[in-house]
């Protein structure tokens, strides 16, 4: 009994991820089916959304920096 219902905990679970990452294309927020699945578990684990949302910003804009730095090492 207990593995039947850790499957449907399971299944449940995955459902919730096809929606979320649903909404996630629809909002063309570029976060994959793993990064949405670590915020809501993060989210689920008391981490505010919002700062969550911040943190994510962040390194994006990090990133496109390095990359840009990157790509005019590569063309000096």
């Amino acid at each position: 009994m207990p593995s039947v219902e850790l499957a449907s905990k399971r299944q449940a679970a995955r459902e919730v991820i096809d929606i979320l990452s649903e909404i996630s294309l629809l909002l063309n927020t570029h976060l994959d089916r793993s990064t949405l699945s670590l915020c809501v578990s993060l989210i689920e684990n008391g981490v505010n959304p919002e700062a969550l949302a911040t943190v994510i910003r962040k390194l994006r804009k990090e990133g496109a920096k390095v990359q840009g730095q990157q790509g005019s090492l590569g063309s000096a």
